[in-house]
């Protein structure tokens, strides 16, 4: 189940009023902390937050548990539906990608993936819940994404180029209390990823950052060539 506790925010974009009457799908949540919700199986924790950039509404998003993050520019007010296709069709694509990139397709067993992904993704929530540590990830994000805009000129224009953002972003390592110190969101969703979908065991996943490990220091070292040399990598 994905649960997507909103901030105020993020609660009045997802919300309409008809006939005078405010109309809105996010609940109260079952606690007032994440953590001390009752564990559910397959259960993804998210925090929502909404600014405007360029008088269009952007959306971010981050993962409580790896802080792994995605930004939805120009998003539609009360467009519930069609926010979480975008999330889930971001989130997908945003990790194959990543996968094919560092070689680590090997761990993922495509079928039955999709499969898990879909049953569990198929049911969600919106809560009007805050979560401190996550947000303060997301102020800085945002500060980022608005000098970038303003160097731009414009949103970003399709999905291609807002996962471009949205990788640079999981690139950069983050505190976290709950990881007992730093990590890097994009490696540790990928082993989220793995184990909550793919269904591997820990020595599996170790493999899979193993191999990771060994791509993106080749691309370092290719990169480095490259520069000695005086031109771009091809």
């Amino acid at each position: 189940m994905l649960i997507f506790n909103c901030t105020e925010a993020a609660s009045n974009l997802f919300s309409r009023v008809h006939k005078g009457k405010k109309m809105t799908p996010v609940e109260k949540p079952p606690s007032p902390v994440i953590e001390d919700d009752e564990p559910v199986e397959f259960a993804e924790q998210w925090l929502v937050h909404a600014i405007t950039v360029q008088r269009k509404h952007v959306l971010f998003v981050i993962h409580i548990q790896t802080r792994y993050c995605m930004i939805f520019a120009d998003a539609k007010k009360a467009d519930v539906k069609g926010f979480i296709q975008r999330f889930s069709d971001r989130w997908m694509n945003g990790l194959m990608r990543d996968a094919l990139h560092h070689d680590v397709l090997q761990w993922v067993g495509h079928d039955s993936m999709l499969e898990r992904f879909n049953e569990s993704c198929r049911q969600y929530r919106l809560y009007k819940r805050g979560h401190r540590s996550a947000q303060g990830h997301i102020g800085e994000i945002a500060w980022i994404f608005e000098d970038y805009a303003a160097e731009w000129g414009c949103l970003p224009p399709d999905e291609i180029m807002a996962g471009r953002f949205d990788a640079k972003m999981n690139h950069f390592i983050r505190g976290s209390k709950n990881a007992k110190g730093y990590l890097v969101p994009d490696e540790e969703m990928m082993a989220h990823w793995m184990r909550q979908y793919c269904g591997l065991d820990e020595p599996g996943i170790q493999a899979a950052r193993n191999r990771r490990d060994e791509v993106k220091r080749e691309i370092r070292e290719l990169e480095a060539a490259y520069a000695k040399q005086g031109q771009p990598p091809q």
